[in-house]
Order: structure tokens, then sequence, then C-alpha cells
């Protein structure tokens, strides 16, 4: 099965291959300040019927979306039409090269980036009620040139995944959850046998980046003008992980006969896994029988903690007509009630944080996940960057048998190209 990661109940678009084009950090508060790629016009008042169109992860997804559309046609009088993409990335292209895109649409952090660059974008993201509830990672990530332009739907963080029977039976309890990197080497080789290995993860910056970040390191500056891959803490940690492969206690899954992580555990050819909630829906479709835990990611050295954040935003076109029904309907769509109906018929956590609490006592066994998110960092995006972080994944993948400093030292040299562009 291939990974799922960036559905979060939706389908992942590919970054930075957008047929009409070619944030680190958190904050909570953002300018209004129109950048290079933003707009100023006020909204459009067209009364027709609103298009949205949704990259759907299964039935239940489409269901709950088009569920939630009629109840705000109800609500407002507002006729709303919702498609379930077949590919939602080449559909919403195409609409926008045609001048006839959709009112409303899935967007992830990296066709954001793009899509804000080039105006394609009704900047909307102040609009909606209390736009600061939004957790900051989530604001972050649709954020460009200090504009805060779609309101975050749904996201996950990274957790550390364990098979509670492979737990036991190495003799491990809760008291020997990992905190640090040393008792996460510790447990690794413990739980690795000659069968199954302790460890894996996902063979992309997605199964790296978390370290980096853990032990103080840097990706991207939040102003998107500087970059610091290359940094001795990121060095030191990739060398950590690359010491986790070399040594044995954990392998990246096309080396466990797997196509992602999540399979890998499934198929218990590895006994825990970095991961998202992504999971959830897997093992219960693919390996109904497993038995896991989620915990919080240990901290680095210095104590540091951090997790990489996975999203997508509400979407609303430049040229869409109907802009001033379509922030009513994302402020619909995005209230705690909804969500929470999101997170039931589908399992993604709230984008809100006032819905923390309720999320959180309704799924206990995800507790892990939403409770780092106050160290929760955007994954990484940058506008144009498709390629540079294609070559960083495909690096990755070589981990095991290339220098981190050399890996790090491309990365910076690539990435600081697409800035210059950039600027």
């Amino acid at each position: 099965m291939k990974n799922p990661k960036a559905k979060l109940a939706t389908v992942a678009l590919a970054a930075g291959v957008l047929a009409v084009t070619t944030a680190c950090g958190g904050g909570s508060s953002f300018s209004n300040t129109s950048g290079s790629g933003s707009s100023t016009k006020a909204a459009s008042t067209g009364d027709g019927p609103l298009t949205v169109l949704i990259g759907s992860s299964g039935t239940a997804e489409t269901k709950a979306v088009q569920a939630a559309a009629a109840a705000f046609t109800q609500q407002s009088g507002v006729k709303v039409t919702v498609t379930a993409a077949q590919n939602l990335q080449q559909q919403l292209s195409q609409g926008m090269a045609a001048s006839n895109p959709p009112d409303v649409f899935y967007l992830d952090t990296s066709s954001f980036q793009n899509y804000a660059k080039t105006g394609a974008l009704y900047p909307y993201g102040d609009q909606v009620k209390n736009p600061d509830d939004f957790f900051p990672a989530l604001k972050a990530s649709f954020t460009y040139d200090n504009q805060f332009y779609c309101a975050p739907k749904d996201w996950s963080t990274l957790g550390l995944v364990v098979n509670t029977d492979d737990w036991a039976a190495a003799g491990l309890t809760d008291k020997d959850v990992p905190i640090t990197w040393d008792q996460l080497s510790a447990v690794a080789k413990k739980l690795t046998t000659s069968g199954r290995v302790g460890l894996t993860l996902d063979p992309t910056h997605s199964g790296v980046d978390e370290f980096l970040l853990q032990n103080g390191g840097t990706l991207i500056a939040d102003d998107k003008k500087s970059a610091a891959f290359d940094s001795d803490a990121n060095v030191q940690a990739l060398t950590y992980v690359k010491g986790l492969l070399t040594s044995g206690v954990a392998k990246f899954p096309s080396a466990l006969g797997s196509g992602w992580n999540g399979e890998a555990l499934g198929k218990n050819k590895a006994a825990m896994t970095v991961v998202g909630n992504w999971i959830d829906g897997s093992m219960a479709s693919d390996y109904p029988d497993l038995k896991y835990k989620v915990y919080p990611l240990p901290a680095g050295p210095s104590g540091t903690k951090a997790t990489t954040s996975f999203t997508n935003c509400w979407g609303i076109a430049a040229k869409s007509a109907n802009q001033a029904n379509a922030v009513k309907l994302v402020d619909f769509l995005t209230t705690v009630d909804q969500q929470m109906g999101f997170a039931k018929a589908f399992g993604v956590m709230p984008s809100r944080q006032s819905a923390k609490d309720q999320w959180t006592s309704a799924f206990p066994n995800d507790a892990a996940f939403l409770s780092q998110s106050e160290v929760a960092h955007p994954d990484l995006a940058l506008a144009g960057g498709a390629q540079a972080i294609a070559d960083y994944d495909a690096k990755i993948a070589q981990l095991a048998k290339t220098d981190p400093k050399t890996i790090l030292s491309s990365v910076q040299t690539n990435i600081t190209a697409v800035i210059k562009q950039n600027s």
C-alpha cells in the first residue's frame, strides 16, 4: 500500500508541478499587508452556486463533506456542489488555467506556496471568525508574505507508534517509553529480532526533519529568506538517524519488503515507527488485529521537543465570482462542531485550538498526536521548491550509505537557489 501520509483525510498533491505555476515556526498574529502574490480587492459578491473540489480519502470523507455542504445550504440558501476529484492536482490546475477554477478546494502546503506566489488564491484567512484560534503551526503553513491566506481544515503531527505485543514480549513496560534519543536507541535495540527491526522510518525528509528540529536545528527561516540545512545541529541529528540505520536497529520500509512504514508495522517487520494519525485508517483497513499505542516523540539531547505537522487548507480561488459566500462556507466548515463531525466521520484532527479538549476526550488513543501541538513545526514547503525537496528525499533514502554532511550541504545549496529565485 502506498504511504497515505499527505491525505490527512485527503489525497496528497504533488508539490510544485502545477500546470499553471511552476512555512516554519509558529505565530498567532499576521499582518494584512498584501504580498507579491496576494490581493487586496474586496471579495466578489456573486450569489451563484458554490463549487467545491476535494481530494477524498474515501466514501466516508466524501459523504461527510457533502452532508456538511447540504447543512450549509439549508442554513444559508446558497447551493453547494461537492466533487471528489479523481486527480485533485490535475483538475485544480486545469481549472485555474482555464480561468474556471472551483470556488473552494483542498490545498496542501506545497501547492499553496506556488499558488499564493502567482496570485491564484483569494487571501481570506483573517476574514473567518476567530482566526487566531487555529493552531499556530497551521497558520504559519498557510501564510505567504506575512498574509494568512486560507483556513486550515485539519492536520496531523508525528507520533511514536508502538506494537504493544512486541513491546511486552521484549520485557518493556510503560517506564521504558523513550523520552530521549538514547532511550529510543535502547528500546529499538531490545525490540530488534532476527525477523523484525525495532524501528522503521519514512525514507524522506518527513522521516528525518523532526530529528533535526529536536536537536535545535532549523530548516527554512519563517520569512522564507534563508535556509540552514547544513548547520552543525542538523548534521549531528542526521548522523544520529544514520547511526540507527547502520546499527541495524532501524531500517527504511523498502529494506523490509514494505511500501511504507505503516505497512512494515502492520506486517510486524518493525515494532515501532514514527508516523501521523493517518495510521489509524490504514491499520483498521489492512491490519485490524494489530494492537498499538501512540506516544509523543522523544526529545533531542538538549531536551528540545519537536514534531512536524501535515495539513491542508480550504483554498478559495482569486477568480471565483462568489468569494463572499465561499468565505461563509469555510467559516461553517471550520466551526468546532463541524470539525468534530469530520473527526468522527473520517478520523482527522481539528485545526482549531478550542476543539482540542473535546477531540482528546473523544479520541484518547490518539491523544499523543494532539498533545504535541505546541511543539509542532510546519512540514517543509517552498514555492518552486518541488525539485529541490524531491532531491532531498532521494538523498535521505540513501542515508545509510551517505555522509550526512554531504547530504545537507547539497540540500542547502539547492534550497538557497530556490530562495534566490523567489526573491
